[in-house]
């Protein structure tokens, strides 16, 4: 029987009939008419595996995996998700990742309420354009209308820097380096998708105030570097770290940096998380500012200086971009560091013929690896279940581990006990061998550790393939429908880059007549950063960007994206 077909039946329990022959049994519907008839089987019934193609049908291919893999459910409320266990414990790994370098840096953790009043809010008008469309009012109260609207964040500058300008008094209270770990709301009206566009989100978004624009500057790359470190150190998640262009750079900001992903099912960027340099926008808005210490002593009324702030937030958008790279047609694949049970334990291979006593010790055996595992030595082994359940098949249990995307499969039958190994079968390439019991936890530590390293190796080598070097404006659209992002010479002008964007929307036909690819985005390139690393090739005064002519300053990064 196939892994597929052992999956098939939601109310599927194995059970042994007198021949000793491993069978399922389904609820049927029996269906009465003339003739005795069979019933025909529950229509209601759901398939548990994927039944949708990662490249044929993604849309339905990712909703699957999310849902069948219990990392996400449905609200009643458009837009907004329940994180269940599997996924909010991904959540947890980063927040204690984060936690312990931003704290050696100084931050500390806060929190601010939700809240914001219109007159608040109003005070810092380019910000707030950027949010307009997305902001969530209260206007009621029971049975009462408020007298002045109150929104609910959609990010909490104006939140929180009414009382930064309240704390910071002197120089000497500079710098304020806080934290908070929350939830935020924008109303989008676009197709939400799970993790990836949500109305109500969970992030951590930090807040600081400096004397200088030369530390602020330090710590929005030390923020970056961070942020890079969480993808490719945890979810084995390949980024490019950039600056974004002026019309992609966050509202009322003076610069935005930014890690940027890519998925290539579906040839799309995205962008991964944000540092941003406020510089004095904010500070000069709401009078967060210090007398100059500089100034000489005998001056009466010592010059003022605004702080220079910075603001930098990761979204639990993280784990909609690992699923999408890393898992398969099976379902969810998860790197060791941030998968909720690294390994399970399955006993297997026995029948009917298989003596009680044999079968006892297969099982004991099974609990006593999991036992070792669990109490040894190794920092990367961090949880290890057992699924001894009797009313399943080993390959039911097999296609059930690989569904939930458990990193790492030890099998443990009659023939592994006689030669005292366990027989491991890694997730992420199905490759199988023999861990000797003697040598299990180290044994299991390494395999872990390869497999993480092998999920990065393989994403990193899917999104350097697709990254094309474009130098002439005919070559860019061609390049966009083979699913890559384009470096592209660029001049720097915004109405280029507004111009990309039009000129390079896919056409509803090619030359040949038929769509280039059905299932590719329709719209045009967006800009997604100005790569800190800049490939070689641009010759000051000489090279030309493609798109409009003019002299191009610097390589930048130009994909369809989410």
């Amino acid at each position: 029987m196939s892994l597929t077909n052992e999956m098939e039946a939601l109310n599927v329990s194995s059970k042994t009939d007198k021949t000793g022959k491993q069978g399922k049994q389904v609820k049927q519907s029996k269906q009465s008419g003339e003739g005795g008839k069979k019933g025909k089987q529950d229509a209601s019934k759901a398939l548990i595996g994927i039944t949708a193609s990662k490249n044929d049908d993604f849309p339905s291919w990712y909703q699957q995996v999310v849902t069948k893999a219990e990392l996400l459910d449905y609200y009643d409320v458009s837009g907004c998700y329940i994180l269940r266990p599997n996924s909010y414990f991904i959540w947890e790994t980063i927040q204690d990742w984060f936690n312990e370098r931003i704290k050696k840096l100084g931050v500390k953790n806060g929190y601010f309420p939700m809240f914001v009043s219109n007159r608040v809010l109003q005070r810092e008008k380019d910000h707030v354009e950027g949010f307009a469309a997305e902001v969530a009012w209260v206007t009621r109260a029971g049975s009462s209308d408020l007298e002045e609207p109150i929104a609910i964040r959609p990010t909490s500058e104006t939140v929180m820097y009414p009382y930064y300008a309240k704390w910071i008094r002197s120089h000497r209270d500079l710098p304020l380096k806080l934290n908070q770990w929350n939830s935020v709301v924008r109303w989008e009206f676009k197709n939400p998708q799970p993790f990836l566009r949500t109305r109500e989100f969970l992030w951590q978004e930090g807040h600081t105030a400096y004397l200088t624009k030369a530390e602020a500057d330090e710590e929005v790359r030390q923020i970056l570097d961070l942020y890079a470190g969480i993808y490719e150190e945890l979810l084995a998640v390949p980024v490019i770290k950039g600056v974004k262009t002026d019309k992609e750079r966050f509202a009322g900001g003076l610069y935005t940096t930014t890690c940027e992903g890519y998925i290539p099912a579906t040839g799309r960027g995205i962008q991964g998380a944000t540092s941003h340099s406020l510089g004095q926008n904010f500070s000069k808005m709401f009078n967060i500012s210090v007398e100059d210490p500089d100034a000489p002593a005998e001056v009466a009324e010592k010059p003022k200086l605004y702080a220079w702030q910075n603001s930098w937030g990761l979204s639990t958008r993280v784990i909609g971009v690992m699923i999408m790279i890393h898992s398969d047609d099976k379902g969810l694949v998860l790197p060791p560091r941030v998968a909720h049970t690294q390994a399970i334990v399955i006993p297997c291979g026995l029948t009917a013929k298989t003596s009680p006593e044999l079968k006892k010790e297969i099982v004991e055996g099974a609990r006593a690896i999991t036992s070792t595992l669990m109490n040894g030595s190794s920092p990367v082994i961090r949880n290890v279940t057992i699924d001894d359940r009797e009313n399943y098949s080993p390959g039911w249990k097999f296609a059930d581990a690989e569904l939930r995307g458990i990193p790492l499969r030890l099998e443990y039958g009659p023939k592994d006990h006689e030669n005292h190994v366990v027989t491991a079968v890694r997730r992420d390439n199905g490759e199988k061998s023999t861990i000797p019991i003697d040598n299990l936890v180290e044994g299991v530590a390494s395999l872990l550790e390869e497999i993480q390293a092998t999920l990065l190796k393989n994403a990193k080598e899917a999104f350097d393939s697709h990254i094309v070097k474009v130098t002439k404006w005919e070559d860019f659209v061609p390049a966009l429908n083979q699913k890559n992002v384009i470096l592209l010479p660029w001049c720097g002008v915004t109405a280029c880059e507004d111009s990309i964007k039009e000129n390079s929307a896919r056409q509803t036909v090619s030359e040949t007549g038929e769509p280039e690819d059905e299932k590719a985005p329709s719209m045009g390139a967006k800009s997604l950063c100005i790569p800190y690393d800049q490939p070689e090739g641009i010759i000051e005064g000489e090279t030309k960007c493609p798109a409009c002519g003019e002299l191009a300053t610097k390589w930048c990064l130009f994909g369809r994206s989410y």
